[in-house]
């Protein structure tokens, strides 16, 4: 089996070539090559499969082998190692993913960015994470999210357990964020992905952390106080407002827009702009296709982080170069 390794801000993968769609994956050879004690170790696969009309498919699984719509580091990593392959031309191709076609471009600078699509607000949900009751929003970005707005050091939570969530509102499992405003168009986040645990960066998380920020930013603005604001009347374009910590409401004014900064685990930064968009991405003919809901006009996201550091397990790489 051949393949390579790389990671987008420190979430890692494997990338299986698979042009033919000839490898067998179950789930327990992929939780053996994620093992980070006795296999190869990363946060998930990525199975690279030729299929049109977007030339590849990216076909994700989370550590644990249970499969997953999208993946926004990933895709970025998916694409990186395609274009070092001479798999695909640049600046700009399309990706294919269980959550619809991903467009993604080499920007001037040799960083990758992509458009993520329209995240679709679901509404309010609640999660117990290291013993501590939050709640939070409910986005789909493809994927399925909880951002949970709080008052304290996101530092302080203990991710090492799954966070106990509602099944009957999450069948499928959820990604949990915890997210604190920490200044001006400025959040911290961490998360814990279903199926890999807690990871040090996640992009459709960052992305989900936005638009939890963006909820308060407006609802504080119209109403004085998350608390305040009724699920309908914050506009469609940010989605139902989500309160934080159930020691009391979030109450901070961060302001969001271009340019908001979400700081992932504390260790990395990573950019969203929140754009104004006319259509979300057509869905690629791919199995296990989530349903999706209503999305909320207007919001587009695109992941701009920083130039991405693909490396291989047999020796490291150059910056932006595969090595393997």
């Amino acid at each position: 089996m051949r393949f390579a390794k790389g990671h987008g801000t420190g979430n890692d993968f494997l990338i299986l070539p698979d042009p033919d769609d000839s490898l067998a994956l179950s789930p327990e050879l992929i939780a053996r090559l994620c093992d980070r004690r006795t296999g190869l170790g990363a946060d998930g696969v990525l199975r690279a499969v030729r299929m049109a009309p977007a030339e590849w498919f990216m076909d994700y699984r989370n550590a644990d082998g249970s499969i997953a719509e999208m993946c926004g580091n990933g895709v970025r990593v998916f694409a990186r190692y395609l274009l070092a392959r001479g798999l695909a031309d640049g600046p700009a191709f399309a990706v294919a993913t269980r959550a619809g076609t991903r467009q993604v471009r080499v920007e001037p600078g040799g960083e990758i960015t992509v458009d993520m699509g329209a995240p679709v607000v679901l509404g309010r949900g609640g999660a117990v994470v290291g013993g501590t009751e939050c709640e939070g929003l409910a986005v789909s970005l493809g994927n399925p999210h909880l951002a949970c707005l709080v008052d304290v050091p996101v530092a302080e939570f203990d991710l090492s357990a799954p966070p106990v969530v509602d099944s009957g509102q999450f069948p499928e499992g959820v990604n949990v964020e915890v997210v604190q405003v920490t200044g001006d168009r400025q959040v911290e986040m961490r998360v814990y992905e279903r199926g890999s645990g807690a990871t040090l960066s996640c992009g459709t998380g960052a992305v989900a952390a936005a638009v939890a920020a963006a909820s308060v930013s407006i609802a504080s603005a119209g109403a004085g106080s998350v608390s305040a604001a009724p699920a309908d009347s914050v506009p469609a374009s940010a989605g139902a407002a989500g309160n934080g910590h159930r020691s009391g409401s979030h109450r901070r004014r961060g302001r969001t827009g271009r340019g908001l900064a979400v700081r992932s685990g504390g260790r990395v930064r990573v950019r969203h702009r929140l754009t104004a968009a006319s259509e979300s991405p057509g869905a690629a003919s791919a199995p296990n296709r989530p349903q999706r809901g209503r999305p909320g006009p207007g919001l587009r996201s695109v992941q701009r982080c920083g130039t991405i550091a693909p490396t291989c397990v047999s020796r490291p790489s150059g910056r932006g170069q595969i090595g393997c």
